[in-house]
C-alpha cells in the first residue's frame, strides 16, 4: 500500500541566496501530518532555509512546494492559504514580536485574514490559552520576561489555526522549567491536531520529544524514526551531532544484558530509571 500524500512536502528544490552558494540542492523533504519532526544539523547546513521554504518565506528557485499534493502558488491568494496552513516561530522572539500589547501581537494575523471581530477575540483567546498567557493579554510586550515572549511569539502563529507549526530551537534560552512548560503545551497543541516541526541542536530533546527526525548533511536529509536515525552515528557525525544519551545508554544496558536487541531504550531519565529499577530487581527464583 501506498503511503499516504503528504501533508506539505518540497519536491526537487534548490535555494541559493544571492551571490551565494548553493544551499539546498534537488530537496525532498516531507512533513507528514500527526507526526512530531525533529529537524536537526550543524550551523550553515540548510535548517533555516528549509523552514523558510516550508513556510512560503523564500521561494525555491528550482523544484516546488507542495499542500497535500498541489502546488503552491506565490501570488497573495496562495500565500495567503500557505499561511494558513504553515506557520513558522523564529528562534529569536524579538524578530516577531512588534505590538503593544500581547493580545494585540497576538491579533495581528487573524486581522489579517479579514476575519470578523468576534473570530479575531476567539482565536486569540484561544491561543492565549493554549500558550497558558490568559493572564498577560494587556501586558506591554516589552515588560515580558524571555520566555513570556516566546510563547507571545508561538501564540500569535497559533491564533492563525495552522495545521503545521514550525519552531526554530523553541527551547533555545529558556530556564529547564521554562522547556518542560514549553514542551507540555506542544503536547497539547499536538495533541488538538497540529503538527509540530521543530529545528533543535539538542539531541537528546529531539530522541524524547520526535516521532522522527530529518539530519541536514552535506549529502543531502535523511529522515526516519527518531531512534532510528539518532543512533546512526554516522550520520550523527556528518550533521556535526553527538549521540544521544539515552542511545549510548540503551548500548551499554544491550552491552551488559539488561536490555535485549527488541526492546525500545530509554528516551527520558524516568524510562532509563524505570529500566534501572527492572534489572536491580530480584528474579522470582531469588525472591
Amino acid at each position: 500500500m501506498s503511503e499516504p500524500t503528504a501533508l506539505v512536502a518540497l519536491r526537487g528544490a534548490s535555494y541559493a541566496y544571492e551571490d551565494g552558494p548553493v544551499v539546498l540542492s534537488g530537496l525532498d523533504f516531507d512533513v507528514r501530518e500527526g507526526r512530531a519532526l525533529a529537524l536537526l544539523g550543524r550551523n550553515g547546513s540548510g535548517k533555516t532555509t528549509l523552514m523558510r521554504l516550508l513556510s512560503g518565506g523564500l521561494r525555491p528557485h528550482d523544484g516546488r512546494l507542495t499542500v497535500e499534493g498541489t502546488p503552491v502558488t506565490y501570488d497573495r491568494k496562495g500565500l495567503t492559504g500557505l499561511r494558513t496552513t504553515v506557520q513558522l516561530v523564529v528562534q529569536d522572539p524579538d524578530d516577531q514580536l512588534f505590538a503593544a500589547s500581547v493580545a494585540q501581537d497576538v491579533s495581528f494575523g487573524p486581522l489579517n485574514l479579514g476575519l470578523p471581530d468576534a473570530e479575531v477575540r476567539a482565536r486569540v483567546d484561544e491561543a492565549l490559552t493554549a500558550l497558558d498567557i490568559t493572564a498577560l493579554a494587556d501586558r506591554p510586550t516589552h515588560l515580558l520576561s524571555y520566555g513570556q515572549r516566546k510563547r507571545t511569539a508561538i501564540a500569535g502563529a497559533v491564533a492563525m489555526r495552522p495545521r503545521v507549526l514550525i519552531l526554530d530551537e523553541p527551547t533555545a534560552g529558556l530556564d529547564p522549567d521554562g522547556q518542560e512548560r514549553l514542551l507540555a503545551t506542544l503536547d497539547g497543541l499536538r495533541a488538538s491536531g497540529t503538527t509540530v516541526v521543530m529545528a533543535t541542536h539538542d539531541v537528546d530533546l529531539a530522541l524524547r520529544w520526535a516521532d522522527d527526525a530529518a539530519l541536514l548533511t552535506p549529502s543531502g536529509v535523511r529522515t526516519g524514526p527518531a531512534p532510528t536515525m539518532l543512533a546512526r552515528t554516522d550520520l550523527l557525525q556528518q550533521a556535526g551531532l553527538r549521540l544521544p544519551w539515552g542511545v549510548a545508554a540503551a548500548q551499554f544496558l544491550r552491552a551488559q544484558g539488561l536490555l535485549d536487541g527488541a526492546s525500545p531504550g530509554p528516551r527520558d531519565a524516568e524510562a532509563l530509571a524505570a529500566l534501572a529499577a527492572l534489572a536491580a530487581a530480584p528474579s522470582p527464583a531469588e525472591g
